[in-house]
């Protein structure tokens, strides 16, 4: 979608797009609208012919979806099929664009920084980068329910002192909800302790631990891709992971989305900014409902819908123009 499409069309005053980050991915995905909507394929297809893979097989056959390096271009392609699904059967831009982890790269394909050809080269390289830095095996994430986030922190911080190897907070999701990610062994004694002090630890079914130190030797090297990358400043914000704010300069986008691979996702600060700004209505653009369902949490959001199936995307065409004022 050009920028020009995009200024025609009256921002939400009250609306924020959210795209969601590895984890959504679902065998099938999109099938149902791809039926319906040619824009689906032809998404798919622009974003295949960049990368030279057929993402739509892989999105509806499962094979390789969980890999790493499919699963990102897999991810963000689907988001943007419906982004530009959402624009062409006339819903409003929002005020507002957020991304949790890869899904920091959609948004910024929806607010035009970042060509489509563009993205899907630089997350399959991404996730290229992220699977080789750590063997497999040697890696672990887990969610830590029911304590403060300062707890989870220090708990964190006693576990890397004591054993060989590092792990952080990766994912500040929601308020007693925290993403711990690291070496394997120290990730299991984070949990063992969160266990101890009355808090819930589940083990994540991932190959790669997102978001902590020892993704930084990919960091270094995908700084270089993404110098090397044509990137503007969005024509809708994209409140960026790391500061849970909106990039002011080229460099200073540049610089957060290095920092993304191995920094936490400021995830609940994002929404308390979103709600700062007054966005009572979010849309999840993807597949699922796992950021909706984080933000109907939050007390001064109203409402917050998926749009990923037909059903589902009309009501909240409906609802957020009847919410903006736009129809009665």
């Amino acid at each position: 979608m050009s920028a020009n499409r995009l200024d025609q069309i009256a921002q939400a005053t009250q609306t924020a797009f959210l795209f969601p980050g590895q984890g959504s991915q679902k065998v099938g995905m999109l099938a149902e609208l791809a039926e319906q909507f040619s824009g689906i394929q032809a998404t798919f297809t622009e974003a295949s012919d960049a990368v030279g893979l057929d993402l739509w097989k892989i999105a509806q056959s499962g094979e390789g979806l969980d890999q790493t390096e499919n699963t990102q271009p897999v991810l963000l392609t689907t988001s943007i099929a419906l982004w530009r699904l959402w624009l062409d059967l006339g819903g409003l831009a929002p005020k507002y664009l957020a991304g949790h982890s890869l899904g920091e790269y959609s948004a910024l394909v929806a607010g035009n920084a970042l060509s489509l050809a563009d993205a899907v080269k630089l997350v399959r390289l991404r996730g290229q980068l992220m699977q080789t830095a750590v063997p497999q095996g040697e890696g672990a994430m887990a969610a830590i329910l029911g304590l403060d986030d300062a707890k989870v922190v220090e708990l964190c911080r006693l576990a890397s002192q004591a054993g060989n190897g590092s792990v952080d907070a990766a994912n500040y999701n929601a308020k007693g909800q925290v993403v711990i990610a690291g070496t394997a062994a120290l990730v299991q004694a984070v949990m063992l302790q969160a266990k101890e002090q009355s808090g819930k630890a589940i083990a994540l079914p991932v190959s790669v631990p997102s978001h902590c130190a020892l993704m930084k030797p990919a960091a270094e090297k995908f700084a270089e891709a993404l110098e090397q990358t044509a990137i503007e400043l969005p024509c809708i914000p994209v409140i960026q992971n790391v500061n849970a704010a909106a990039a002011t300069d080229v460099m200073q986008l540049r610089s957060a989305l290095t920092a993304q691979l191995y920094q936490s996702v400021q995830w609940t600060k994002t929404m308390q900014y979103l709600q700062d700004q007054g966005i009572q209505y979010v849309v999840e653009c993807g597949p699922g409902n796992v950021l909706a369902n984080l933000a109907k949490r939050l007390p001064n959001i109203e409402k917050a819908f998926p749009i990923d199936t037909q059903s589902r995307i009309e009501d909240a065409l409906n609802a957020i123009l009847v919410a903006e004022g736009k129809i009665a």
